[in-house]
């Protein structure tokens, strides 16, 4: 992704010079099903249940559940197709990939004192993916709105010339390296626009802070592809307990690590009258890595030999994130009655300033019913306030300015699972369905997620067990083409469809 490293920004005492805004808070703050096959095929209604590896992860008491040491290993095929639609434009992508996402083990220890009220202890550690972000999709249309010159106009009025453009004699790398390291990101956006030639000053004097485009109003017809690759990953560390006949507690903690990059491109291209600049490409890179802390406490308790409860809480994540960027522009401009191409590459990759990123926490309260060795019904409801989620320092104006759009744009979302077991000998068929409300309050910008789930399982008597599943879910949603200017949404309809293969044994 990276073109060529330079060390192009000074870590200044100054605000975020990178805006990171509600995408890049929720992309890191939700999560998917992820984990065992068996567990996936409940749709991972697995709260009140445990006895699983990733049922850990809903709930911390599940590990006490174990009756011996376990171990499981899980590989999956990731299969994502969107369906794009932008202006009078639609388009259908799709990506496909195998990942091992889950591992872990647990070890049981037994109080031999039978008088005891303490009856076993459980350590556990395990691997768990909590999403993966391997996708792409292709928007492409004609606009009648807006044009990518008001990207640029929008980060240039206001700055001065003299500290948007380059000194006479200055590259391109040393211009937009200076201007990021004494101006920030904004600056380095409009450096980009003036020296392409979307920009036109007003006056070409230093002091001069107005700007119109070169590209002049009518129809644009506009490409715009977005790719990423990454994950969002955890280790958990387990402690649980049985006291009694009945109570089952727990407690996790989880080191969180991320790994993220992001492609965009667009191309842009018209025949206005007026337009000095018909053709635009620009691009913009972004890779991201992170690790966080959480931890979750939970309980199950035995209501009646068939009938359980759970109940957990996950605290938020406190994540550390850190961001570097790289991006050029190139323009097909009229000029004497020819066309003259300008390519302003930097070569230069931006390092920004670490930040801290706060998720909200997350409750859940579980219910199953479990007959005996025929089968069992189970049922999760987890309730998250996405409002809650923060940028940190709280004390940095861009950042002020993100929480207080959070806590106005997003809201309380509610996520329901449900699944059930049939048990015929050594072979078990499955099912689940869950359904997760929107994190905004508008819910035209993401929408509810719906899913249902399928699977066997086979246990080999031996103390290995074979499980496979099938799971799909799908979602809509309107994408920002840009934060600022071109501010366009792109609709895509999204489906992830999943195939968990699971190894477990018994020790």
């Amino acid at each position: 992704m990276k073109k060529l490293i330079l060390l192009s920004v000074a870590m200044l005492a100054m605000s975020q010079i990178y805006a990171q805004d509600i995408s890049d808070a929720l992309r890191y703050s939700q999560d998917n099903i992820q984990g065992t096959a068996r567990f996936r095929a409940l749709s991972g209604a697995f709260g009140a249940l445990g006895g699983d590896m990733s049922a850990v992860s809903i709930n911390p008491a599940g590990s006490a559940v174990f009756n011996s040491g376990h171990i499981s290993m899980s590989l999956a095929n990731m299969y994502t197709k969107n369906k794009t639609q932008f202006y009078d434009g639609y388009s259908e992508t799709s990506d496909s990939n195998f990942d091992l996402n889950q591992t872990g083990a647990a070890f049981v220890f037994y109080n031999n004192n039978p008088n005891s009220l303490w009856k076993k202890f459980t350590l556990s550690a395990s691997y768990d993916k909590i999403s993966n972000y391997d996708d792409n999709w292709l928007a492409f249309g004609t606009n009648t709105r807006n044009s990518i010159g008001s990207y640029f106009t929008g980060y240039a009025n206001g700055l001065r010339l003299d500290e948007i453009s380059g000194f006479q004699g200055e590259s391109y790398t040393q211009a937009y390296r200076e201007i990021g390291s004494f101006y920030g990101y904004d600056n380095q956006q409009a450096f980009l626009g003036y020296e392409s030639y979307i920009l036109e000053p007003l006056t070409e004097d230093d002091d001069n802070t107005v700007y119109s485009s070169n590209i002049a109003p009518g129809e644009y017809y506009q490409e715009y592809s977005y790719a990423s690759r990454g994950y969002n990953g955890k280790f958990t560390f387990n402690a649980g307990t049985q006291l009694g006949e009945n109570l089952y507690l727990g407690v996790n903690l989880n080191s969180h690590f991320i790994n993220y990059e992001q492609s965009t491109f667009l191309y842009e291209s018209n025949d206005n009258l007026g337009s000095t600049v018909n053709r635009v490409r620009f691009q913009n890179n972004l890779y991201t890595t992170g690790s966080g802390f959480s931890f979750q406490i939970g309980a199950i308790y035995k209501l009646t030999e068939s009938l359980r409860a759970g109940m957990s809480y996950n605290s938020p994540t406190w994540f550390t994130i850190n961001e570097e960027s790289s991006q050029y522009v190139s323009t097909v401009r009229q000029e004497d009655g020819s066309n003259v191409s300008q390519l302003v590459d930097p070569f230069i990759t931006n390092i920004f300033p670490s930040y801290r990123l706060n998720s909200p926490g997350k409750f859940t309260g579980s219910l199953a019913y479990v007959f005996g060795n025929f089968g069992l019904i189970s049922f999760d409801y987890s309730l998250r306030n996405y409002g809650n989620t923060k940028f940190r320092p709280s004390s940095d104006p861009l950042f002020r300015s993100e929480n207080n759009k959070m806590s106005t744009l997003l809201t309380t979302a509610s996520t329901y699972k449900l699944g059930g077991e049939l048990k015929l000998n050594r072979l078990s068929i499955r099912g689940g369905y869950r359904f997760e409300e929107s994190p905004y309050k508008n819910a035209t910008f993401i929408g509810d997620l719906s899913g249902y789930s399928l699977g066997l399982g086979f246990n080999f008597g031996n103390s290995t067990k074979l499980d496979l599943t099938y799971d799909q879910a799908k979602q809509t949603n309107e994408t920002q083409l840009y934060s600022v200017g071109l501010t366009d949404r792109a609709n895509i309809d999204s489906r992830n469809s999943n195939v968990t293969l699971t190894l477990s044994f018994n020790l």
